[in-house]
């Protein structure tokens, strides 16, 4: 099942551009907007799966509008981040 909204169930996912190549993780999830980071350490990766994530300063919000799809795995965008 893939769905377009992001909830805190997404945090540590894989964000990848519409070529398949990784761009980064979703580390944190707040008011329906993501946040993506680009480089994140071990220890970031493991609170985002964890659903303790916070954005970084390195982290790019993620609208809704810029996802084609969310997967078991990735967040898939409809362009390039």
């Amino acid at each position: 099942m893939t769905r377009e909204s992001l909830t805190k169930a997404d945090e540590g996912k894989r964000v990848l551009n519409t070529d398949g190549s990784e761009v980064g993780r979703l580390v944190a999830v707040e008011d329906g907007r993501g946040y993506v980071d680009p480089d994140p350490s071990l220890t970031d990766t493991i609170k985002a799966k964890l659903g303790w994530g916070d954005p970084t300063e390195d982290a790019h919000p993620l609208d809704e509008g810029s996802i084609a799809e969310i997967t078991d795995d990735a967040v898939h965008l409809r362009g390039t981040l």
